[in-house]
């Protein structure tokens, strides 16, 4: 499992299991609970690249981030430390 800390958003840290490029098991601590439990459980089994291409990017109200941008980031560092 890998340990991501997101930055400028809520969520304080964010589990990640990685099963080759496919997510296995994303856990976050913190943040809209609900939202992101759902949206740990929508890309269960999506490659990195296909979470990446979905959620990079987006944003929270005035932030220039949000959770879901994090997580792709978690992803790609989980993936660079395997």
């Amino acid at each position: 499992m890998y340990t991501y800390t997101p930055r400028g958003v809520c969520s304080r840290e964010i589990h990640i299991e990685l099963d080759g490029d496919r997510v296995s098991h994303v856990d976050f601590v913190g943040g809209c609970n609900g939202n992101l439990k759902a949206v740990s459980k929508l890309i269960e089994g999506m490659s990195v690249e296909e979470v990446a291409a979905v959620l990079e990017g987006n944003t929270c109200g005035r932030r220039s981030t949000s959770c879901a941008d994090q997580l792709v980031r978690g992803l790609r560092k989980a993936q660079a430390a395997e």
